[in-house]
């Protein structure tokens, strides 16, 4: 069970010119009747998203079995995960603007590229013998171009589908994704059995060629050369220092009340959710006294859940609007959360997890799509990436507080408070202008 899924789609989403009283833009594409599956460029972007998720979960499996393989140590495989979340979280400070700066479909191709070169190098490598130290340079500079791919993943949607399809077409590509992320460590547990986990690794690699190749026969609709600045603007805007660039993206969230508040609520969403997975296993393990089996079974129940959210987003935000639809679907997340800890029933455990991801599917993506329709072209990357951080900064901390407190006073209780803080975040989005935000026509 993955709570970051929350992250890429909004682990899921100031002046607006152009935009109506609820802060939504009115600026759209011409409508586009056909199925999204049958938009050429959207569907071979879909193929390659799906692709190289599937690596990063081939890599998720593979990369750890390597150590555990070479070193036998569980605390080496840790500072691995360790350091190239490190990596990540540097990278996504800097990452928008890039992106904003560059050919956003020339980054992805590059991206995947890059991961397939160093990824490929490892099997190479481990020919001769395990090299530990490869790992550590691989894996955090591979997490690093990861996170560049991401925020120019969100980027290039916009770019693929006229603007009222965006959150179907977020919900397309994140059902996908949560598909890929249950297969990929089957099948790189599968791999790594019958040929190693550097064979695993391998695989991993031509993943990302594959995506690629996928990527060179996209078009992406050319970004305005001018849509929010004029000429004068937009080349004071490329002499302008980084700082100023670093700080376009925060300015644009703090100016733009629907998405400040919502930055604002998520951070305290991700400072108690982070920790869920851990507690989920613990409890499953220790209070239930199951095995590892059943642990991987309550959290694939927990990934079909996020497919299930990601499909069905689209048809909740156009009947409640993104306010409740957002505001409905984290409250759901704090019931199921606070539950979590009480039940005996490892069914009712699988159920809650399902519940739980398929409505963090549900809220990721509606905020996601938000920052889509509402955000300057040239601003996207930028904006992207200080939401990220900003609303991810505290929660690493909030899990270690979750995990040493249920340690200590045992999972019933810690979930249910930090359930419960869930749904007066809910609550208190009900009071923001969260809430006034896309009513339903």
């Amino acid at each position: 069970m993955m709570v970051g899924t929350w992250r890429w789609s909004g682990r899921v989403t100031q002046h607006c010119p152009r935009e109506g009283r609820s802060g939504i833009s009115t600026q759209s594409s011409p409508p586009s009747p056909q199925p999204l599956w049958r938009q050429r460029n959207f569907a071979v972007f879909w193929t390659a998203q799906t692709l190289s998720v599937l690596g990063d979960s081939f890599a998720l499996i593979a990369l750890p079995l390597l150590v555990l393989q070479a070193t036998g140590s569980l605390a080496r495989m840790g500072l691995l995960t360790a350091v190239g979340g490190a990596a990540s979280v540097v990278a996504g400070v800097f990452a928008g603007v890039v992106v904003d700066r560059v050919d956003r479909r020339r980054l992805l191709i590059g991206c995947d590229l890059v991961r397939m070169v160093l990824y490929g190098a490892i099997p190479l490598v481990w020919v001769f013998g395990p090299r530990i130290w490869l790992l550590y340079g691989v894996l955090p500079l591979c997490e690093a171009v990861g996170t560049f791919f991401a925020v120019g993943y969100v980027t290039v949607v916009r770019g693929l589908v006229a603007t009222e399809r965006l959150t179907e077409a977020n919900g397309r590509l994140n059902a996908t994704a949560a598909a890929a992320g249950v297969l990929g460590p089957v099948c790189a547990g599968l791999v790594a059995a019958w040929a190693g986990p550097a064979s695993a690794v391998g695989v991993d690699a031509a993943s990302f060629g594959v995506s690629a190749a996928c990527l060179l026969l996209v078009r992406i609709r050319p970004r305005p050369a001018d849509d929010r600045a004029g000429p004068t603007e937009n080349r004071a805007a490329r002499r302008a220092g980084l700082w100023r660039d670093l700080r376009a993206g925060v300015s644009f969230l703090y100016g733009h009340p629907v998405l400040r508040s919502l930055t604002a609520l998520l951070f305290g969403f991700s400072f108690l959710t982070l920790g869920l997975t851990d507690l989920v296993i613990y409890h499953v393990k220790h209070d239930l006294g199951h095995d590892d089996g059943t642990v991987g079974t309550v959290m694939a129940c927990g990934a079909l859940g996020t497919i299930a959210g990601s499909l069905l987003v689209a048809r909740i935000r156009r009947r409640f609007g993104f306010g409740w639809a957002w505001a409905g679907a984290t409250a759901v997340c704090g019931l199921a959360f606070a539950g979590l800890g009480w039940t005996r029933d490892v069914a009712v455990v699988a159920g809650l997890s399902a519940t739980f991801l398929g409505c963090v599917g549900i809220a990721g993506t509606c905020s996601m799509s938000l920052r889509q329709e509402v955000t300057p072209e040239p601003l996207l990357g930028r904006v992207t990436s200080a939401f990220w951080t900003l609303h991810y900064s505290a929660a690493p901390i909030g899990a270690a507080a979750l995990t040493w407190s249920a340690e200590r006073h045992g999972t019933a209780p810690v979930a249910l408070v930090a359930g419960g803080l869930c749904v007066v975040i809910a609550a208190v989005a009900l009071f923001t202008p969260v809430r006034r935000s896309g009513r339903p026509s």
